[in-house]
């Protein structure tokens, strides 16, 4: 026969049911029902209250990591896309872009990729960094030249295939800077004291370039600036790509429209990186390749050596 339980114990008992009972009703209360939110919102603004922003549901990630635009820790706006970078080295480890989101958030802007290198500005050729076939590369320009305000060169960036920054370097003008465009370019006077001369930089770039597939966004502007030339048969641009034209209604697209369409990745939201730009615009061509190389090869069509197309025609001119 179970021994009786004494009264003093029965007490207690009842003492913790009564405390458990209170707790689990505070928390019920804690978090009001959305219904709730908006009458207790609504009373406050008759009131002339500040009205308490409501709450929302914080759920957890497989990386531990909070979701939801209001997630504590999380200062970005809802649907932030991420940058070049991250999407790039995502592309790279094969993680799709519904994985990308859930592992970062609302920080998805974050450039903090494992295992990669800081970008550095002004760093000129990288040591140790692999070039390859292809690489993307954009300019960043200034005004000279009074009333016409023409373009010259003031920052280029290369980067491989991979997004890996191969170059960068800040150009010191050879003509009057009148217009710097710092809230697009970037470039101010205070970056002009580590800048390289001119001819240093083309010279470095064009032993980059030479022999490679470039890959740009009107590269004929960058190419103009830097005064130097290349192979149409070895250039790729996003620009002209006829896939693209949809996005801008059949007109050249700009890139941060194909890079928020195409990619859902956020660049030039201020001054422009070219190092960034670089990089949106190598993940453009690697995302679409093999449109690009039908294209290309239509375009400029090869031929096998020795075919009729190929020898030299040595046509005898009859007599008149």
């Amino acid at each position: 026969m179970a021994p009786e339980l004494s009264s003093n114990w029965k007490r207690l008992q009842s003492t913790l049911k009564k405390e458990s009972k209170t707790t689990e009703e505070k928390k019920r209360k804690a978090i009001p029902t959305e219904r709730q939110q908006n009458t207790i919102a609504k009373r406050r603004r008759l009131e002339g209250k500040p009205v308490q922003a409501p709450l929302q549901k914080i759920t957890k990630n497989k990386m531990g990591g909070m979701l939801g635009s209001q997630a504590v820790g999380l200062d970005q706006p809802t649907g932030t896309a991420p940058s070049a970078s991250l999407a790039l080295w995502a592309e790279d480890n094969d993680i799709s872009a519904k994985d990308l989101a859930e592992a970062y958030g609302g920080s998805m802007t974050d450039t903090t990729i494992p295992g990669a290198t800081a970008d550095k500005v002004n760093g000129g050729l990288s040591a140790d960094v692999e070039i390859g076939k292809y690489v993307g590369i954009d300019c960043e320009m200034v005004g000279v030249g009074g009333d016409e305000n023409r373009s010259v060169l003031a920052r280029v960036s290369i980067v491989n295939f991979h997004g890996t920054q191969v170059y960068d370097s800040f150009v010191r003008p050879r003509e009057f800077v009148t217009d710097w465009r710092t809230h697009v370019s970037g470039v101010s006077t205070k970056d002009m004291a580590t800048a390289r001369s001119f001819e240093e930089v083309q010279a470095e770039i064009a032993a980059i370039l030479k022999d490679r597939i470039i890959v740009g966004h009107g590269i004929k502007n960058d190419l103009e600036v830097m005064m130097l030339g290349h192979p149409k048969k070895d250039i790729r641009d996003t620009s002209k790509f006829s896939g693209f034209r949809k996005y801008s209604a059949g007109k050249t697209p700009s890139l941060k429209k194909l890079a928020k369409e195409i990619l859902g990745v956020d660049i030039q939201g201020g001054e422009h990186s070219s190092i960034e730009d670089a990089r949106a615009t190598m993940l453009l061509f690697r995302r679409h390749k093999s449109a690009f190389d039908i294209e290309h090869a239509i375009r400029f069509p090869t031929h096998a050596p020795g075919s009729s197309s190929t020898r030299p025609k040595n046509k005898k001119r009859g007599k008149k």
